[in-house]
């Protein structure tokens, strides 16, 4: 049986928790606490603090780990934790949300820092009105031609599942050479 190690990175509320929650065969194993506003003294969202974790079973020789990061600065130092040993990693982007492309692209590069991997970039919400297309998407975040920009919604299984079988080959590929 062979396992492969992939992380979901970006931005904080770039869609990483559904993701796996959308594919994941287990129930995610999910570090997400509520965020409160002290003003209102209500909760406006949850957060994930550690990581969340799912997996799938592609077939009898194949299994993924899915490893689902923090996407608030305050909680990065899991970042490098969760990095280590992964066969490649999915940059979350929320198409709809340009301000939040250039921590985007900064998450993009701290990952490569850490691992010479295979990555591809999930433009997700592509089912909001306002999100941007994978191609404008590739222009504002300077992503290279050769680097894969695919169209996803985190809340739709087989959107996720083309994300990560296009992760996958990619990395199969580079075990190849």
């Amino acid at each position: 049986m062979q396992t492969v190690k992939m992380v979901i990175t970006g931005p904080f509320s770039s869609g990483k928790t559904e993701f796996i929650r959308s594919i994941s065969e287990i129930e995610v194993v999910s570090t997400e606490r509520d965020l409160h506003n002290p003003a209102e003294q209500e909760i406006k969202e949850q957060t994930t603090v550690a990581m969340d974790f799912g997996r799938i079973t592609v077939d009898d020789d194949l299994v993924l780990y899915l490893f689902g990061t923090p996407g608030q600065r305050r909680f990065d130092f899991m970042w490098e934790i969760l990095a280590e040993g992964m066969l490649g990693f999915v940059v979350m982007v929320d198409s709809s949300k340009p301000e939040t492309f250039r921590e985007a692209k900064s998450i993009l590069e701290t990952f490569r820092a850490y691992a010479p991997t295979p990555y591809v970039v999930a433009a997700n919400k592509q089912d909001h009105e306002d999100a941007w297309s994978p191609e404008d998407l590739r222009i504002a975040l300077r992503i290279d031609d050769n680097v894969k920009l695919l169209p996803c919604v985190a809340l739709d299984k087989e959107s996720v599942k083309n994300v990560l079988l296009e992760l996958l080959y990619s990395i199969l590929e580079e075990m190849e050479t």
